[in-house]
């Protein structure tokens, strides 16, 4: 019954594309556990190095106390919990928001969002390298998707103005998770504002690093709007970020205007129909936000890890994608010699994955380093030099 399930995969493992899952026997931190192995590890979104905070850590041990493990029920079937409440206070005013909505997920945030705000007789404009939650998001709203070229705001205007849709959405990554690249925000809010779109910003990537304090994009310079002591946004944007990444514990939130916040309580499937995320993790979180906002120092150390690799690989004459996030793609190019490479730094205890289609456009697989603030400067050196020998 399955026979062709089995040969796909057969054919995936040949070609070198069968993705394969590392249990870890550890928390997150620079180091970790597998199969009794111990590994520095350049694979984790733990951008800040919070997931492993021994004041998290206390803060849960507080919320399980408080608010048990699970939340028993929908948010709008009295799963709504005061921690949750408080956290979408806090994200509202950290984001510089009217409100903000919590999602277990950030793909259900944008399953969520796109599907809530778009239907058939309305157009998406989308980035061709945004994140699959997005993609897929656009394909179940049933609205027309139209695919610009990577960052290509020339062809997304021409297409803004053609269109003839009753509702417009534009939907891109803020910082794009295989390539570390940044949109070029300001410059689609202008075109959305022009244009009467929508503009739905995916900041997993660059919430909790980029910008004053660690708000995220909108708050880098070329971005920020600013009118005595109050953060103007466009009433265009639609923000979306992950509390999984930087912020070290799980979930999403969607923040923007109060009209948007309430149509998405009210019509967004993704988060009417499924249980609400525990409340203890957004007792963890409003902990976590307190740190990402006071404590400057780890957005600091990043940045300078992040120009030192850059140093060190491109000295060594390695081709690196142009980025200046956490996330630095080294372009490799074949499939069979990205894993090799891979291995070959796991073989001397460093973990850094291989990228490969269909997560990236064939003949640009790539070593995906990431960066976090729990790395020191010898493990920059130790990774440069490992690759400069394989590479």
């Amino acid at each position: 019954m399955f026979s062709d399930l089995a040969e796909q995969l057969s054919i995936r493992e040949q070609q070198g594309l069968k993705r394969h899952r590392a249990i870890l026997d550890s928390k997150q931190s620079r180091y970790v556990d597998i199969d009794g192995c111990e590994y520095l590890s350049f694979g984790s979104n733990d951008y800040l190095g919070l997931s492993s905070h021994p004041a998290l850590i206390q803060s849960a041990c507080q919320g399980a106390q408080r608010y048990g493990v699970g939340a028993g029920a929908s948010h709008l079937l009295y799963g709504h919990n005061i921690a949750h409440h408080e956290l979408e206070h806090a994200l509202a005013r950290f984001t510089g928001f009217p409100r903000a909505l919590l999602f277990s997920t950030g793909y259900m945030a944008n399953t969520g969002v796109v599907t809530a705000l778009v239907g058939r007789h309305d157009a998406i404009f989308a980035d061709k390298l945004n994140h699959a939650s997005l993609n897929d998001a656009a394909i179940l709203s049933r609205a027309q998707l139209i695919r610009y070229p990577h960052l290509d705001l020339p062809a997304l205007e021409r297409h803004l103005k053609n269109t003839r849709a009753r509702r417009k959405l534009v939907i891109t990554d803020a910082v794009f998770s295989m390539d570390g690249d940044i949109a070029p925000v300001s410059n689609l809010v202008a075109l959305c504002e022009r244009y009467n779109a929508i503009l739905l910003l995916d900041d997993a990537h660059g919430f909790g690093v980029l910008g004053e304090e660690g708000r995220g994009i909108l708050f880098t310079e070329n971005n920020l709007s600013v009118c005595g002591s109050q953060v103007l946004h466009s009433p265009n944007i639609v923000y979306m970020a992950t509390l999984g990444k930087a912020a070290g514990v799980f979930g999403a939130f969607v923040a923007a205007s109060s009209e948007v916040i309430e149509t998405l309580i009210q019509t967004a499937k993704s988060y009417i129909y499924t249980t609400a995320s525990p409340p203890l993790l957004s007792y963890v979180l409003l902990c976590s936000l307190a740190l990402i906002e006071q404590e400057s120092w780890r957005r600091e150390h990043l940045f300078r890890l992040i120009n030192q690799l850059k140093q060190k690989l491109e000295a060594s004459g390695l081709r690196l994608l142009p980025s200046n996030t956490p996330i630095q793609p080294v372009l490799v190019g074949g499939v069979q010699d990205v894993v090799r490479i891979s291995e070959g730094l796991k073989a001397q205890g460093i973990l850094v994955p291989a990228i490969r289609p269909p997560t990236v456009p064939q003949n640009t697989a790539r070593l995906r380093i990431s960066l976090s603030a729990s790395h020191q400067e010898a493990d920059i050196t130790r990774l440069a030099d490992a690759l400069r020998y394989l590479a």
